[in-house]
């Protein structure tokens, strides 16, 4: 028996085995639980092994490859075709098996432990920027229902948290939106250091350095691309690029008629959100003179929010041939459309 192809359906404790031989016929199918899944492929010739692109497949991946078998990574979405009627994890395998032998089918990249610790950096600042948002939010509802309302921003928070001391303020509710007010300044405290070590992190890397000097990414925007995309030669193109970001349009065209919608919001959410964030600053400052002429003539006849998704479905064109060819950014010459 040569088993020339598994596919493995990961859990938290149990793991489903599905193989097949080099004539494509079914030669393992097994159930392992957790501390049973390494012995048992130290003892497998080496051989290629398929895993969904999920929660802890880099570290299995990573396992795997030291025992000296050949790992892919397969985006879930592009697993789902491959399922059978019903579901269970024996489907589920067997469903990553087939998959990974299609010539065409697209593969994630095998992370470093060192590289996913820096995703981490921007992972724990963006859930805490979550929980500080939900935190002022919810002291403003709260107070609405006492009368008391503030300014948006930063001062309107601190004049509602003064005010809301004051004696016309029930004594319990005093000490619910203290409490939240400190967690508020806790948060912020955790946001202030994990920016920090970005921020060197940012200066300690020439492929961010650079990707900073594109306008409307900045340090953050700049570290998180570098991070986020590793190997930037897994993308054909800027615009293969774009569309993993979920930057172009969805596609509905058919009997030859192109039909263009909103753009998917595919990929990672995070990085999009960055690079539009980025791009709406540079919208709302736009100045003849020093922003692009055909940005200008967007912003004439578009919405100030489309024109933003279009800045950054640009930067990250530009991102990726930066990235590719390790140059630096090229401002236009005078003149000359950016």
């Amino acid at each position: 028996m040569t088993i020339i192809r598994i596919g493995v359906d990961t859990a938290k404790h149990v793991f489903e085995l599905h193989g097949v031989d080099e004539h494509e016929q079914p030669v393992l199918r097994r159930q392992l639980r957790r501390g049973q899944v390494e012995p048992f492929f130290a003892k497998l010739a080496p051989t290629r092994i398929g895993l969904e692109a999920c929660g802890a497949a880099h570290h299995w991946a990573r396992v795997l490859q030291t025992l000296g078998h050949a790992v892919v990574l397969i985006p879930p979405q592009y697993v789902k075709p491959y399922v059978k009627r019903g579901k269970n994890d024996a489907i589920d395998a067997a469903a990553i098996c087939e998959a990974m032998s299609r010539p065409s089918m697209r593969f994630v990249p095998v992370r470093t432990a060192a590289n996913q610790a820096e995703l981490m950096l921007h992972g724990a600042r963006a859930l805490l920027i979550k929980q500080r948002t939900m935190l002022v939010n919810a002291i403003r509802g709260h107070a609405a229902e006492f009368g008391v309302i503030a300014a948006k921003g930063a001062r309107g928070l601190h004049d509602l948290v003064a005010r809301l001391t004051e004696p016309e303020v029930p004594a319990l509710a005093r000490e619910i939106f203290t409490a939240m007010a400190q967690q508020i300044e806790r948060v912020d405290v955790a946001i202030r250091g994990l920016e920090k070590k970005l921020l060197a992190w940012h200066r300690g890397n020439p492929r961010s350095r650079r990707l900073a000097g594109i306008p409307g990414v900045g340090p953050i925007g700049a570290a998180a691309l570098a991070v986020k995309v590793p190997d930037p030669a897994v993308f054909r193109s800027g615009r293969h690029f774009a569309a993993w970001l979920g930057l172009t349009p969805k596609d509905h065209s058919t009997a030859g008629r192109q039909r263009l919608g909103v753009i998917t919001r595919a990929g990672d959410e995070t990085l999009r959100g960055l690079l539009v964030s980025g791009a709406t600053a540079v919208v709302k400052y736009a100045k003849p003179g020093r922003t692009a002429p055909w940005l200008l003539a967007l912003l004439a006849r578009k919405p100030r929010r489309l024109a933003a998704v279009a800045l950054a479905n640009k930067n990250a064109r530009i991102a990726w041939a930066m990235m590719m060819r390790g140059e630096a950014y090229r401002r236009a010459m005078p003149g000359l459309p950016a």
